[in-house]
């Protein structure tokens, strides 16, 4: 291996983590003007995107948060009017989790934020480098996921 593949391999983790910051940044940014941070924008755009409205343990797991912390999460976009908790057709002890109309207009306003981010941060890269940078992270977050899991058990 040679010193520049070295030097590569030693700060690609750091390099991922700083283009998620950024990324993340610029959404941030641009949701301003909304009152919207990503613990408000995310779940929202989470919910909007599921096939059928998620349990609070479907929501938990999509977010990378633990029960209580979205319980809380929850209770906040409730509040605000965004959301809606109805018993689930399936499990009446469990909560599906509903936008309300007004957090649907946002979810939506979030999801144009979203496409312009993307634009920018994708200008100038060709189909091929996209579709190799894409495969590369899926085989790095399955890596860390069989990892995790054997770790676990």
């Amino acid at each position: 291996m040679s010193a520049s593949t070295d030097t590569l391999r030693n700060t690609f983790g750091a390099l991922l983590a700083r283009a998620s910051r950024h990324w993340r940044r610029a959404a941030d940014q641009r949701l301003q003007p909304f009152n919207l941070t990503e613990a408000t924008w995310l779940p929202l755009v989470r919910i909007s995107r599921a096939a059928a409205p998620p349990r609070q343990k479907e929501l938990a797991a999509s977010l990378s948060l633990d029960g209580s912390s979205v319980v809380r999460l929850l209770d906040n976009l409730e509040a605000a009017g965004l959301i809606q908790r109805r018993e689930a057709a399936s499990d009446r002890r469990a909560k599906a989790i509903f936008l309300t109309p007004r957090g649907r207009a946002i979810a939506d306003k979030v999801e144009d934020v979203a496409r312009q981010v993307q634009r920018d941060a994708l200008a100038g890269l060709s189909d091929r480098d996209i579709e190799t940078t894409y495969r590369v992270l899926m085989h790095v977050c399955n890596s860390l996921e069989r990892s995790m899991q054997e770790m676990a058990a």
